[in-house]
């Protein structure tokens, strides 16, 4: 019986060792696979990094070379300065923070009501604002501009933002409901009896607990406004001042067609804001989708 009881408990051990050893090559070949696709995405990223970092001889001798032999920092210089990228770039961030900031604010509000009340209706504007999520926006272009040509709006920074909040405000409304459903009424109903009222209760109990859809409402009404190009163009025509960077890198790459090392010093400048504010957003976009999910 001994014996019987030894050989077993060899078995066993020898098909844990077999199962430890495919875990761990599954692991491995899974860690290599991701490291390939990951450098196939990584690859274009670095190679504008070092290209805008090159001189202009060593661009065209080197294009390949991941590392510069001179770190020739005046692209950058150039493309801020002489190509106003400086001046772009303060228009995107302010025609973001209010765009950002209005989007939070009308979109978490229009949710709150759609959630938690009823009223006649209610049915009807919920199908109007999925249908809207689905209409381009050049096939309302027309109406937009005649609209904003007179509010006197046209040719300038004000008519981006007010058409950035009006098209975004909708999809990230539909966010919002979403994530307030997951939200258990007890934390309002204690604030109901603590005198809160209707408002009180969501600016101080209900939007506080969101944050993590904050945050990804904030990441991606950013990223879309930061890489807007049709409606900046269209109202900004006739004012380069008022360009944002991705009307201003249209401009620049049209002006400086031969320039490759300042195209790509200007397209690192555009791409960079925006991926550190995904490295520092993507706790709460993880958690919102976490949260989504349950």
């Amino acid at each position: 019986m001994t014996t019987i009881a030894i050989q077993s408990s060899n078995i066993r051990t020898a098909k844990k060792r077999r199962r430890t050893t495919r875990a761990q090559i599954g692991r491995l070949v899974t860690c290599v696979v991701l490291s390939v696709i990951g450098w196939f995405y990584l690859f274009p990223f670095w190679w504008m990094v070092a290209g805008s970092l090159k001189t202009k001889n060593e661009f065209f001798s080197r294009p390949l070379s991941l590392i510069p032999q001179e770190w020739f920092f005046a692209n950058y210089v150039d493309a801020w300065n002489k190509a106003k990228f400086g001046t772009y770039f303060l228009n995107t961030v302010f025609v973001a923070c209010c765009v950002v900031g209005g989007v939070i604010i009308f979109s978490s509000m229009a949710a709150y009501a759609l959630a938690r009340t009823e009223f006649p209706g209610k049915r009807i504007l919920q199908t109007i604002i999925v249908v809207t999520l689905f209409l381009p926006a050049g096939y309302t272009i027309i109406p937009v501009y005649e609209i904003m040509l007179k509010l006197h709006l046209t040719n300038t920074i004000w008519a981006i933002i007010i058409l950035g909040i009006a098209g975004a405000t909708g999809f990230n409304a539909f966010l919002y409901w979403g994530y307030f459903a997951t939200i258990p009424r007890e934390f309002e109903e204690a604030a109901v009896i603590d005198g809160a009222s209707f408002v009180q209760t969501f600016w101080r109990v209900v939007f506080p607990l969101a944050k993590p859809m904050t945050g990804t409402v904030a990441l991606m009404t950013l990223l879309g406004v930061w890489n807007d190009f049709f409606t900046p163009m269209i109202f900004t025509l006739n004012k380069p001042h008022l360009r944002t960077l991705a009307v201003g890198m249209y401009a620049f790459v049209s002006e400086n067609s031969r320039d490759w090392t300042a195209m790509l010093a200007a397209a690192i400048i555009t791409l960079t804001p925006i991926i550190l504010t995904f490295i520092f957003l993507q706790r709460y976009f993880v958690e919102a989708i976490s949260g989504a999910v349950k």
